[in-house]
């Protein structure tokens, strides 16, 4: 897979400066950046944008901890482990953690 770039401010138009963008690489991994002439995203742009979706994970799954009956409970606190431990692995921020 090539990378692709998808326009989120302006969808099938060609991104201008300003532009909020997606930009998929050949890994499938996905950033999402403001899109400018020839300004690729540094290192520490692309980690805050792999941090703020994982902490928008964990957030959103704050509700299972306390729901020890619920049927995939087990699966949500080893997901929650692994975006709580994926910073510090070799796959950041490549390689998202899945629920599974």
């Amino acid at each position: 897979m090539t990378e692709t770039t998808v326009n989120l401010t302006n969808p099938g138009e060609t991104p201008v400066d300003g532009d909020l963008i997606t930009r998929t690489g050949a890994n499938y991994s996905v950033t999402e950046q403001y899109y400018g002439p020839g300004a690729d995203p540094t290192d520490a742009e692309i980690a805050q944008v792999a941090r703020d979706w994982r902490n928008a994970e964990i957030e959103s799954t704050d509700f299972v901890v306390p729901l020890t009956d619920h049927s995939q409970h087990a699966a949500y606190i080893t997901y929650r482990a692994a975006l709580r431990d994926w910073p510090s692995t070799s796959d950041f921020p490549e390689t998202k953690p899945t629920l599974s």
